[in-house]
């Protein structure tokens, strides 16, 4: 519909639509640091004072974590786009924070899928959305894989009773969603807004082991470094607790949480509630956690969305069915 509307129209609704997204991506984020129910600006502003964060070893250490976590996820996002097209670094950095702050106002980052598509010609758009996926799916093999395992340890040195009929339901829900996707990948005739489940076993299958184990490993090691990243702001603030303790904590928070459907914007909150409790068990204050888990959300979400609200700004569709 877009391409068939007046040039000088078509420019003013694009140029509209990138504004209403950086708008809107900055409208919610002060609103979030400004309006949190859990936590108060001046509250969180004032503790960030007295425990001395703003001092320039902190901040230009917490930024080197932040900048090798995203260095990672934009190099992981490189491979795997180059199953289909070979693609610069710097198109790369472009489309994965371009991607992050179009994203934030979707349900899980849903949003995510369509912007980095975008950015391809027609005949690649698939592919690209098959890719985000798999990308997205490797990211959480790490979380589950090491929340798993968290949770063990926890419940192991604790003594955490479950809620058995809520774990229960968990497991068969889990159980259900495996069958129907293994059902709907048997099933060829199985197809979903032209994805049909025949085309996708094929990709899959085309997907060479190396990437597999390269996108896996840039994810574990993504992992750890925002994991080992809560723990230094953990110990910046004065928290009693050792490497051992608080990582059985942050892998098992990071699993509850990523399992909780939320809005990108508001995954500091849900962060926060899960934090809070977990970190109860190993005599962590809820002040700090909350902290904790704000500077996080503002570290690896709000300074990466900021900019890339420069080149949601700066993008331009795809001029030919060949090139980005």
């Amino acid at each position: 519909m877009l391409m068939t509307l007046p040039y000088k129209t078509k420019q003013f609704l694009v140029v509209l639509l990138k504004l209403s997204i950086v708008v809107g991506a900055f409208y919610v984020i002060i609103d979030k640091l400004t309006s949190n129910d859990e936590l108060e600006f001046q509250t969180f502003f004032k503790f960030l004072r007295e425990k001395s964060f703003f001092s320039v070893k902190t901040i230009f250490f917490l930024l080197i974590l932040t900048v090798f976590n995203w260095f990672l996820e934009i190099l992981k996002w490189k491979t795997l786009v180059s199953l289909v097209i070979p693609i610069s670094l710097k198109n790369t950095f472009e489309q994965s924070l371009g991607a992050l702050t179009a994203s934030l106002l979707t349900p899980n980052r849903i949003g995510e899928y369509g912007a980095k598509a975008i950015y391809y010609a027609k005949p690649f758009r698939k592919k690209i959305m098959l890719l985000n996926l798999l990308g997205n799916m490797m990211q959480m093999t790490a979380t589950v894989l090491f929340g798993i395992v968290g949770i063990v340890l926890l419940m192991q040195f604790y003594h955490l009773q479950l809620n058995y009929t809520l774990v229960f339901i968990l497991i068969a829900i889990f159980l259900i969603v495996a069958l129907l996707i293994v059902f709907a990948l048997k099933t060829d005739k199985f197809e979903i807004k032209g994805f049909s489940a025949k085309k996708i076993k094929g990709f899959l299958k085309s997907i060479p082991s190396n990437l597999w184990f390269k996108g896996l490993t840039l994810s574990v090691g993504r992992y750890l470094i925002f994991s080992f990243q809560f723990y230094v702001l953990l110990k910046t603030f004065g928290a009693e607790i050792g490497y051992f303790q608080a990582i059985m904590v942050i892998t098992s928070m990071y699993l509850v949480a990523s399992v909780v459907p939320s809005i990108s914007i508001f995954d500091v909150v849900i962060k926060g509630s899960v934090a809070v409790y977990l970190f109860s068990f190993v005599g962590v204050n809820n002040l700090t956690v909350l902290c904790v888990v704000m500077l996080m959300w503002i570290l690896n979400f709000v300074i990466p969305s900021i900019f890339g609200s420069y080149y949601v700004l700066n993008f331009n569709f795809p001029k030919s069915e060949d090139s980005l």
